[in-house]
């Protein structure tokens, strides 16, 4: 291995996703972990979230931006407290076919753009993000698509043009996800998913009924305290 081969950046927002794909940057690589705040309605939370897990998996490179325009620009319910949080229905899709309020509008371009700029600062060959495409929201920044187009986008514009965005996640199923990383004993009790609440995940949320769905399909118990009992089912 080149010594830039060895050195990896991840997106770590404090999720569930992005703390198994932390989980697998430490394992392979000598990891940095970058957190981008952006205005959320949690952000204080999910901040915390990043800290523990960094600690937990021993990644020392850390870095935290803050990126005003996503608030400024608004058009999310994450961002804009005039746009309510939508509750995850009974069964199914929890948002439907329609691309939710949820969606950040283009948030991953600017995510990975500060990666790669710290990519080239630092000498990481790979980006680390833990995209994913079945079983979620439906974002169209989570498509496999998206992240070949980025991937030459980053051949054509940087000095090396050898940085690759890896997305080990998005053909995965939530449940799956759970199970590995349940297998890779990542920090999922340090994870926060909630799109509401900061001091106890609401449990009725579309963030908190995916989550939730796929600890049920996985057999497996979430470990992070829940507002209401939702959080306390596991199927048989």
């Amino acid at each position: 291995m080149t010594q830039s081969s060895k050195r990896a950046i991840v997106l770590l927002s404090g999720g569930m996703d992005s703390c198994v794909c932390a989980t697998l940057a430490a394992r392979d690589y000598s990891a940095a972990a970058l957190h981008i705040s952006y205005g959320q309605r949690t952000e204080g939370r999910e901040r915390q979230s990043f800290s523990a897990i960094c600690d937990r998996l021993n990644i020392q490179d850390k870095l935290v931006v803050r990126n005003d325009a996503l608030r400024v620009i608004g058009g999310s319910a994450l961002t804009d407290e005039n746009i309510a949080v939508p509750m995850g229905d009974a069964g199914g899709h929890a948002t439907g076919h329609d691309i939710p309020v949820t969606y950040v509008p283009f948030r991953n371009a600017h995510f990975l753009s500060v990666a790669v700029s710290w990519a080239e600062v630092l000498g990481a060959a790979k980006i680390y993000i833990g995209a994913v495409e079945q079983d979620s929201s439906g974002y169209p920044d989570c498509r496999p698509a998206y992240y070949e187009a980025f991937n030459q986008v980053i051949k054509a514009g940087t000095k090396e043009g050898e940085i690759e965005i890896v997305t080990p996640l998005i053909h995965l199923r939530k449940s799956e996800i759970v199970r590995l990383g349940l297998e890779l004993n990542a920090p999922l009790d340090l994870t926060w998913s909630c799109y509401s609440r900061e001091d106890q995940a609401c449990g009725v949320c579309d963030s908190c009924v995916l989550r939730l769905r796929a600890f049920a399909a996985a057999g497996a118990r979430d470990p992070i305290p829940y507002a209401t009992a939702t959080g306390q089912i596991v199927e048989s």
